[in-house]
């Protein structure tokens, strides 16, 4: 299990456990965390888990599709380290990380 540490756009952490082969997204919405609201179930259609990752974690996920680079340019408060976090799937790796959810308000 991957330890990854959420910052909340209140201000707050919460730091879950998220087994391999499962996205940030899911163990964000399995652990009832506000602000990732995952409208489509994480099939990279709404951005509604617009999540901010710093690029030091870049090389544990996949390179962002365009489908995910389309949606994220439309996006307000997007930067060089916005994915979906629907499309981070996490990897059996033991590093800890970490993402600051959008504050989609």
């Amino acid at each position: 299990m991957t330890k990854v540490t959420y910052h909340l756009p209140d201000g707050t952490m919460s730091k879950i456990e998220v087994a391999p082969g499962q996205s940030i997204m899911i163990g964000s919405v399995n652990n009832n965390l506000p602000g990732i609201v995952a409208e489509c179930g994480g099939s990279c259609a709404c951005a509604t888990c617009h999540v901010h990752i710093a690029g030091e974690y870049n090389e544990l996920f996949a390179e962002p599709s365009d489908e995910e680079t389309e949606l994220i340019a439309y996006l307000d408060g997007a930067d060089e380290e916005s994915r979906l976090s629907c499309q981070l799937i996490v990897g059996d790796f033991d590093s800890e990380v970490h993402v600051r959810v959008a504050d989609s308000r």
